[in-house]
């Protein structure tokens, strides 16, 4: 099944062998047709106008701003290069931006609900390497100083010579399914605040396969054994820097036996109470939104667009 999720679908070209270049790359910078995306604190700029969009600034305004940041290739439209910038030391970003009301710095997750499609897949790729570079400027090898190199697409040690590069942790998360009911879980923490139920989730270990990874899970936070497992789509979250693997499967037991430690409540879910939430009807069990990739599992099995 081909789906674009939020947070995905970015339609810039990475430019590998413009990365290698360090001379176009200087020069990309440089460049007056060139756009920046300043990041404060994470936060993205953005316009909002009569519809909310990224607000990319030429190379000019980045030159006028007294900071010593090097910027992060995003990649190019065109023959346009794009680069993030984390300007997170200026002390008031919009004023020092000369920047309208209508200009502010928004966080990724309210942001993306507004942005268009393409500009979500660019704003995670933008907050995970801007996110990336504030927590890895040391060498994990020898704790010596990094730098960046290859456009931010690697961090290099002049001390011992490693290479570090931007990491994606994968997460197996699953809606597992038992004839007209699906399994639902409600972790500790927020989602319990919020009375909503989600499909299990958790990170993939190492050497070990995503249908591994599924399985395992489900058994350890509901008890619940599982066979057949058929990948769905994929989200990247840039929370800081996952990639969210959705999966059906089919259940082989039912008996739930909850991992109290992790989990509030884990139950089985009728197709029926399914529709109703997500047709926004009073219910017992509230689902994620359509942001989250847990959402569009639960609808495509509920609606009879996947069938296990």
């Amino acid at each position: 099944m081909t789906m674009t999720h939020v947070f995905a679908g970015n339609p810039l070209d990475r430019g590998d062998a413009e990365r290698r270049d360090p001379d176009w790359l200087a020069a990309a910078a440089r460049h007056e047709n060139t756009q920046f995306l300043p990041l404060w604190q994470l936060n993205a700029l953005v316009s909002a106008g009569e519809d909310l969009r990224l607000k990319w600034l030429p190379s000019q305004a980045i030159d006028a701003l007294d900071i010593d940041v090097p910027p992060i290739f995003l990649g190019i439209d065109g023959d346009r290069a794009h680069f993030a910038i984390d300007i997170s030391e200026l002390h008031d970003p919009v004023h020092e931006l000369a920047l309208d009301d209508l200009h502010r710095f928004e966080d990724a997750r309210a942001a993306a609900m507004q942005l268009p499609l393409p500009e979500t897949g660019i704003l995670a790729q933008a907050r995970s390497q801007v996110d990336w570079h504030r927590r890895h400027r040391f060498c994990s090898n020898c704790g010596a100083m990094t730098e960046a190199h290859k456009g931010g697409h690697v961090r290099k040690c002049g001390n011992c010579g490693a290479e570090h590069f931007p990491r994606t942790d994968p997460v197996a998360i699953m809606l597992i399914v038992d004839g007209d009911r699906c399994l639902l879980g409600q972790p500790k923490g927020p989602l319990v605040r919020m009375g909503m139920y989600s499909a299990l989730a958790g990170f993939i270990d190492q050497g070990e396969a995503i249908e591994e990874a599924v399985r395992r899970e489900v058994m350890e936070e509901a008890g619940v054994s599982v066979g057949d497992v058929h990948y769905h789509s994929s989200q990247p979250w840039p929370y800081p820097s996952s990639l969210m693997i959705g999966c059906h499967g089919v259940a082989r037991s039912t008996e739930i036996r909850i991992d109290e430690s992790e989990m509030h409540d884990v139950r089985w879910v009728t197709r029926d109470k399914i529709l109703d939430a997500l047709a926004g009807k009073p219910t017992e069990v509230k689902v994620p939104g359509e942001l989250a990739i847990a959402h569009h599992l639960i609808r495509s099995w509920a609606e009879g667009e996947v069938t296990l």
